[in-house]
């Protein structure tokens, strides 16, 4: 049985950026839970427009880039 769990609150419209050194993107929803307890957010690649999913547990780690 799985249990509901409330998604994280995210800086969405935040901008960051994989790493010091990495591209920028700006934070979206979250998408789902994985079966570890993280969570899926979207993220929109700034130089792309590219949308994918990437993990909350890293995005937590990443530096503001506005």
């Amino acid at each position: 049985m799985q249990v509901a769990v409330a998604p994280p609150r995210v800086p969405v419209g935040r901008v960051k950026s994989f790493g010091p050194l990495g591209p920028k993107y700006i934070v979206g929803d979250p998408v789902r839970q994985l079966d570890d307890g993280d969570w899926l957010i979207e993220v929109t690649i700034v130089e792309t427009g590219e949308r994918v999913e990437y993990r909350w547990s890293r995005l937590g780690d990443d530096p503001r880039a506005d």
